[in-house]
């Protein structure tokens, strides 16, 4: 049996203002090239297929394209499983009826969720959904006392294992945050503010390979549980992992053989940083079709900065200046701002923003304005 596993597609993301649907488009041109070539069985979707909840029309028409051209033009199986972007009863509608045509989606948790099953040479080879599931939310759907997405997963599990032969070839396709695996900060949505939300890797032995989706970068817990890594670069903070898909081959005993394979963007994302005047005197010509974050290093405000590197950028998503990021973190915090009088209140937002002290100089200055102002408002 061979399968591409893939995750976190995203779609109808929205980056920096500017809608990816192109660019995601022009990606899954390239995964659909690579599943005909590379002749697998099936293609896993390890969940966030959509970005939001109710995604724009744009997003629901790529994936109907997407889906038809895997199914209907290169005859592949096709299963997937809703993230915690997805709304798992939009993304589940009609999933009895589709299944027979070789889509395979779970929505919602229910306890009445049976494997996949497909088969090759060798035999029947069985795969588990596990969608994603709040932990109260499937508590009530599983009618069990889960408190953890742990809990979630394992009881998922434990229903499964009891519908599977125990020397079967097993594939479980999981949302969940692996404990100890790498974060892309700015990209992934939290599964829960506090408490138990990350799952360990031993709540999977039972299976021969787990196809992992929500976290972003491309990664393994075992060489028998990976994360494939989200379709596209989603945050400046994974300009620099490399995305692609996972081709996985399992042999008659279960043993498997996995190949990354890298898609390359329309666009690359790419941090560029330095004064205004060396970035325009000296440009950088890899970097003219890229996304572009630009750290500015001036201690002033440059008039149209944007506008005017746009002529050596074309694609400049954000525009930030270095003094700004880099606030004192010993300030005052804000609950005694208060307290503060006009004097200290613009003492302390000079400090956050310049990451000095006023001079002597600035200072006397400061309190000659603030006196003059109040004398003005005693004299109206």
């Amino acid at each position: 049996m061979r399968f591409l596993h893939t995750s976190d597609w995203h779609l109808g993301r929205i980056f920096h203002g500017l809608h990816m649907t192109d660019d995601q488009a022009s990606a899954l041109d390239e995964l659909i090239a690579l599943v005909k070539d590379s002749n697998v069985d099936a293609v896993l979707i390890a969940g966030d297929i959509y970005d939001r909840a109710v995604p724009p029309t744009q997003a629901v028409a790529l994936l109907d394209e997407v889906l038809r051209r895997l199914i209907q033009d290169a005859g592949k199986n096709v299963i997937m499983i809703a993230g915690n972007h997805d709304n798992a009863d939009r993304l589940g509608f009609g999933q009895s009826l589709l299944a027979q045509n070789k889509l395979y989606i779970t929505g919602p948790i229910s306890a009445a969720t049976k494997p996949v099953v497909l088969a090759d040479e060798f035999g029947p080879v069985y795969f588990a959904p596990l969608t994603y599931g709040e932990p109260l939310a499937a508590a009530e759907l599983l009618k069990q006392p889960l408190k953890t997405h742990e809990d979630v997963v394992r009881q998922q599990i434990s229903n499964q294992l009891t519908l599977i032969p125990p020397t079967a070839r097993k594939v479980a396709l999981a949302h969940v945050f692996l404990t100890g695996a790498q974060e892309s900060p700015d990209s992934e949505r939290p599964l829960a503010i506090g408490g138990a939300t990350t799952v360990g890797i031993n709540c999977f032995d039972a299976f021969d390979y787990t196809a992992l989706g929500h976290l972003h970068a491309c990664q393994s817990g075992s060489s028998k549980v990976r994360y494939s890594g989200s379709l596209l670069k989603y945050s400046f903070n994974e300009a620099s992992q490399p995305k692609g898909v996972h081709i996985v081959d399992m042999a008659a005993d279960g043993s498997i053989a996995v190949e990354t394979v890298p898609l390359k963007p329309r666009r690359e994302l790419a941090c560029l940083r330095g004064s205004f005047a060396e970035l325009l005197r000296e440009p950088q010509a890899e970097l003219y079709d890229c996304y572009l974050q630009v750290t500015l290093t001036d201690e002033q405000p440059v008039l149209d900065a944007k506008y005017r590197l746009e002529q050596a950028y074309p694609h400049i998503l954000h525009l930030e200046y270095a003094r700004l990021g880099s606030s004192n973190n010993n300030s005052v915090p804000a609950a005694d701002h208060k307290k503060l009088g006009p004097a200290e209140l613009f003492e302390t937002f000079f400090t956050q923003v310049n990451n000095r002290e006023l001079t002597a100089a600035e200072k006397h200055l400061l309190l000659d304005i603030i006196n003059k102002d109040a004398q003005a408002e005693r004299q109206a």
